[in-house]
């Protein structure tokens, strides 16, 4: 089969069967529907303060980075489908206990945001796994961006409801949460259905070829810096536009619409086109494009208020497919080095890094923003060429 003409029926079969693949659609519609306002569900529900509720949150999350070398075992001993459903039922607690937390009390909020954590985080790896195991090569490749670009159309759709619900105020976030428990639930239910297990590899011998693994730690580290990518259109263009260019914020919303249409229609192309090279070039080409996209907003903003915002828009553009590309090479590439018997630890060390690197970019945007353009964007291009340096040459 060509990948230049992967037949839709062959990529959901490659993506895990037609089940889980509405499980995955379910999950990310619940999901669109909750996350991006559980920090107001804490303050305007809860009436929590804005401080504790975002400190709750970030415990959440490095809780969840916590767990993921037991998700990597697991999915060693040959787990697949279970731990996929087992993420999604985690997060049908957190969301149990957000909606029986009682106002004032940040403790069972911080419970629901540590189970619903877990659940995000565990995840990704999870699922990679699974689409390795039905499908191999190119065709995992596309696989793997088609349930990407499938997650982002269901995020948004997700999102976009739940803005159109706000108006209610806290009792229609207390609708959108109980919506959302239960789509995790289905999704739960439809992603254990597949009932999908691998037979564990055995190790290699003592003494004989490792494999790509010492690779591993220079992907995982230059990955770190390539994952700023995905804060960009959500905090640095916002805060850029804001406080920088002193543009309406119109422009943070058509910057984010555009990223988020941009991620749906092209992430299986690209990547069916770029399979033509190795994925580490392709995975050195992103930064390379992140770069250029970096010095672009760098020259945008000198322009001042006035032209400076529809410049800013449009590098965003190139922005986006330096994501695209680097989303859809980085967890291909990470499948393709690690060893057979080691594929659940190398891409839960991979999540790892992930979700470090999404857990320190908003600090360290915002703090390198006060000092003006030359020290964000040149910084993030420095950072991202040096990564994509150290790519290329693994």
């Amino acid at each position: 089969m060509a990948l230049t003409g992967i037949r839709p029926h062959a990529l959901v079969q490659a993506s895990g069967g037609p089940r889980y693949a509405v499980a995955l659609a379910v999950d990310a519609l619940g999901t669109g529907l909750l996350r991006p306002f559980l920090l107001l569900y804490g303050v305007t529900v809860l009436r929590l303060s804005p401080p504790a509720t975002g400190v709750a949150m970030t415990a959440g999350i490095v809780a969840g980075l916590a767990c993921m070398p037991g998700v990597g075992r697991w999915l060693d001993r040959g787990a697949r489908s279970t731990v996929v459903a087992t993420a999604m039922l985690v997060r049908v607690v957190g969301v149990a206990l957000l909606l029986a937390a009682p106002p004032g009390h940040v403790g069972p909020f911080a419970a629901a945001a540590l189970f619903l954590g877990i659940g995000n985080q565990a995840w990704p790896a999870a699922h990679a796994a699974v689409v390795a195991t039905v499908a191999h090569g190119r065709e995992r490749d596309a696989a793997l961006a088609a349930g990407r670009a499938l997650r982002n159309a269901a995020l948004g759709v997700g999102a976009l409801v739940a803005t159109a619900c706000l108006a209610g105020g806290a009792v229609a976030l207390q609708w959108l949460a109980a919506v959302t428990g239960l789509a995790y639930l289905a999704a739960a239910a439809l992603a254990w259905s597949v009932h999908l297990r691998a037979q564990p590899s055995a190790p290699p011998a003592e003494g004989g070829p490792q494999g790509p693994a010492p690779r591993m730690p220079a992907l995982l580290a230059a990955n770190v810096i390539y994952v700023f990518c995905l804060n960009v259109p959500e905090i640095a263009l916002p805060l850029v536009l804001e406080t920088q260019l002193h543009a309406s914020q119109v422009w943070a919303g058509a910057v984010f619409v555009a990223n988020t249409v941009l991620v749906v229609t092209l992430q299986v192309p690209l990547t069916v086109m770029m399979s033509r090279f190795s994925r580490r070039t392709v995975l050195a080409l992103a930064g390379v494009v992140l770069t250029a996209s970096y010095l672009g907003f760098l020259a945008a903003t000198s322009l001042g208020h006035g032209w400076g915002a529809p410049a800013v828009a449009a590098v965003s553009v190139l922005c986006t497919i330096g994501e695209i590309v680097y989303a859809g090479s980085a967890t291909a590439l990470v499948t393709a080095l690690a060893p057979p018997h080691a594929l659940g630890r190398s891409l839960a060390r991979f999540q790892l890094s992930t979700g470090f690197g999404l857990a320190v970019s908003p600090a360290v945007i915002t703090a390198l923003a006060p000092y003006g353009a030359t020290a964000l964007w040149g910084t993030l291009a420095a950072a991202t060429l040096a990564s994509a340096t150290a790519v290329h040459r693994t």
